[in-house]
């Protein structure tokens, strides 16, 4: 397969992670005889400090010719402590999203058995939690208008949402539902909002076209107290825009690490692939961001284009790494020089030699080859 991959590394720890992905990706195609082109883009913070633009014209052409987009991250504190400041880096983000239309995200959250002891949580919590969250992200309150009054002493934020927005989406959430457990869970404040009561009657008229699928219906802080009471009790969860990226933040608890959790950004032409945590400013640079959620953003992307051989292997390094402690200090206290890019150099290795299990810790020590 040829495919030909934008790849946005952003800022902070962004386009460290992102360079680890790329690097796995590069030996999957080496290892099953694939052709990804890979072509840099710029957005956020310094597409900003280049242009004066959090997304360039450049940038969304390159976007639409290419098959694929690998997303670093974006933000700058310098921005975030300034709330009078007009351009911020997140506009590129929300900015790619539109023009890409990018309305589904999904977000797996799997608590891992070797690092069920990084939780905050208890381990028979969280043990076996397998979660897949269905994200609406073109809508809602973040898209919705922004209105300042003149002398800036009131603000309000529409949220808005139509029939089609909700139903697109849902239909892929049950899909995802019957090939799993069958559970469904819509997440919404009904008892308040209009906006989530249309939700609720759009999935509940839907939902008799999927027989085989139990359907419940949360509020969002219901569900924000449940999920982690007892995460396992969820299997697909379906949720609007804002409630969607507070609920995955607050599930990175659940696994240990946000480094950990990647996601899956898809419309009706294209498809984005990102890890969900921000740029990590103060640990740009340093060789201690995790890039695991990046590369299996890259195994989502494997994933998308039917290479689900290539994705599992690709997993299978993830898993291979966590299992011998191969992980950035936030996972690891045990050999805290691991960094970075020897979590990408090891699990490159591990694709280009699957049936190899001996770790010369030595070697990656030195930062050279993994595998013996």
């Amino acid at each position: 397969m040829k495919l030909n991959i934008a790849v946005l590394p952003g800022d902070g720890a962004g386009p460290e992670v992102i360079a680890q992905a790329v690097k796995v990706l590069k030996a999957i195609a080496m290892e099953f005889n694939h052709v990804f082109n890979f072509t840099n883009g710029i957005v956020g913070a310094s597409a900003i400090d280049k242009t004066g633009s959090p997304l360039p014209e450049e940038t969304i052409t390159l976007c639409e010719n290419s098959d694929a987009v690998l997303f670093g991250a974006i933000g700058n504190t310098s921005y975030d402590l300034d709330p009078n400041t007009k351009i911020r880096p997140e506009q590129g983000l929300l900015g790619l999203r539109k023009s890409l239309g990018l309305y589904a995200n999904i977000r797996p959250v799997i608590a891992y058995e070797d690092l069920l002891n990084k939780s905050s949580l208890k381990k028979r919590q969280i043990k076996d939690t397998d979660i897949l969250i269905y994200r609406e992200l073109t809508g809602g309150i973040y898209f919705g208008d922004k209105i300042l009054s003149q002398d800036g002493n009131k603000a309000s934020d529409i949220c808005e949402y139509n029939r089609y927005e909700i139903e697109r989406i849902a239909h892929l959430a049950f899909k995802a539902a019957q090939t799993r457990k069958g559970k469904l869970a819509l997440v919404d404040k009904a008892n308040v909002l209009e906006s989530s009561r249309l939700w609720r009657r759009v999935v509940q008229e839907l939902a008799p076209q999927y027989p085989d699928v139990n359907v419940d219906y949360l509020f969002i802080d219901n569900a924000a107290v449940e999920l982690i009471i007892n995460p396992r009790q969820f299997d697909v969860i379906l949720t609007e825009n804002m409630f969607g990226d507070i609920l995955s933040e607050e599930a990175s608890v659940i696994v240990g690490s946000i480094g950990l959790l990647a996601s899956a950004s898809i419309g009706e032409k294209h498809a984005m692939f990102e890890p969900i945590h921000g740029a990590y400013t103060k640990g740009a640079n340093k060789g201690i961001a995790n890039p695991i959620a990046s590369i299996l953003s890259a195994a989502m992307l494997l994933e998308h284009f039917g290479l689900d051989d290539e994705a599992a292997l690709v997993r299978e390094g993830v898993d291979k790494s966590i299992k011998l402690q191969i992980t950035t200090p936030d996972l690891n206290t045990k050999y805290d020089h691991i960094t970075t890019t020897k979590v990408g150099d090891f699990i490159e290795d591990f694709i280009n030699n699957p049936d190899e299990t001996n770790l010369n810790f030595t070697n990656i020590h030195l930062g050279q080859s993994t595998i013996i």
